[in-house]
């Protein structure tokens, strides 16, 4: 599987999160933290898609989405524990662990594997 098949909707989630915490608590920092990681996490998106494209990997657009995966499981996990809240900090890390294993997994592995060209 590749894996802005997986980033595409984690950072609309994450990006929407962002949106809905600012409406309903007027949180800045979710606002901040929500959405420009969402934003970085579509940028991530664009580069390995780009990068899909020409049958190459994009080690900048992978170790950007495991940066933001793993800066948001230990965020959201550090809040889990202040709150013991599962809504929504227990289940951002949660997800966040899952993308961050993952995306290491991809790094191990040596990212996107390509079929070789039939002729």
């Amino acid at each position: 599987m590749h894996d802005f098949c997986f980033t595409i909707p984690y950072g609309m989630i994450v990006f929407c999160g962002g949106l809905i915490g600012f409406a309903r608590k007027g949180s800045t920092t979710s606002l901040a933290g929500g959405v420009g990681t969402g934003l970085l996490l579509f940028l991530a998106s664009y580069l390995t898609l780009s990068a899909f494209h020409k049958r190459k990997n994009s080690w900048v657009g992978l170790i950007l989405e495991t940066v933001c995966a793993a800066a948001l499981t230990w965020v959201m996990g550090q809040r889990y524990a202040e709150t013991a809240k599962v809504m929504p900090a227990g289940l951002v890390a949660g997800i966040s662990g899952l993308m961050t294993t993952f995306y290491l997994y991809k790094i191990a592995t040596g990212g996107n594997h390509f079929p070789a060209k039939t002729e």
